[in-house]
């Protein structure tokens, strides 16, 4: 196999996108997920899908070398694209170091891992910038409105590196996403100076989060803490999580602010 195998590579995750412009490949990619947004050229690759949802028909006209998935909400997707004859990389990457290991595994599929030591050299400096740490906002996270769903376990270590504390901590080894659902009661209780809301794939109701029974108790909806993040910065996990992350900063400044 040549340094530029595979040639053709259909991504159904916009991270996987993102890492292979990146490091230089954006030309072999076939096809891409419809979340797809960075770089904005890769907007104008064939969409062959949407999350759980997957034009299969389309993939197999573009003849792709390589198939690349996330997580275990594509699992059936990746069984019925291997029925299919296709080869299939699918990643589930849950925490930063896990992410760093997902970018290092394309690199060497793609013959760039240079590239990739790079980018991961770039990414865990900015991770590990310090932040003042003699107050720690409490942040409740959330992934999921109905039911509430908090932080996967990169966004709960990315709310530490931007200073805060994940009031849900605990839950951040749990991989499923049924595994971190929380109650209203158990957030009321925690207090949290911060709401940070990204709810996957549609936008955040905040005057919805602010008017739930009881909530006008918590520290965050009292000081009017109650903040959105584009759920393509924090929940896409590579390298697109910094913007999330300087997102994070902001608001935790602020807060400190007060």
């Amino acid at each position: 196999m040549g340094a530029d195998f595979p040639s053709r590579i259909v991504c159904l995750s916009a991270e996987a996108v993102e890492v292979l412009y990146l490091l230089g490949c954006g030309d072999r990619i076939a096809g891409v997920t419809g979340f797809a947004a960075e770089p904005p050229e890769a907007r104008k690759k064939p969409r062959v899908s949407g999350f759980s949802s997957v034009d299969y028909e389309k993939i197999d006209a573009l003849e792709p070398e390589l198939v690349i998935t996330f997580s275990d909400v594509q699992a059936a997707a990746a069984q019925e694209l291997i029925r299919r004859g296709h080869t299939v990389l699918a990643t589930n990457q849950r925490s930063i170091g896990e992410i760093f290991e997902t970018i290092l595994l394309i690199s060497r599929i793609v013959h760039r891992e240079s590239e990739a030591l790079l980018l991961i050299e770039r990414m865990r400096g900015e991770i590990k910038e310090i932040v003042p740490s003699s107050k720690r906002p409490r942040v409740y996270f959330e992934e999921w409105d109905e039911p509430m769903i908090s932080g996967i376990c990169w966004v709960s270590e990315l709310i530490e590196a931007a200073g805060g504390e994940d009031i849900f901590a605990e839950f951040r080894e749990r991989k499923s996403a049924r595994e971190r659902v929380v109650t209203s009661k158990e957030v009321i209780e925690r207090q949290p100076d911060i709401i940070i809301a990204s709810w996957c794939g549609k936008k955040a109701d905040l005057n919805a989060i602010r008017d739930r029974p009881g909530w006008s108790a918590i520290p965050a909806v009292r000081y009017g803490h109650v903040y959105e993040i584009d759920s393509a910065y924090i929940l896409q996990p590579g390298p697109g999580v910094l913007k999330g992350l300087r997102q994070m900063r902001e608001i935790v400044m602020q807060t400190r602010a007060v």
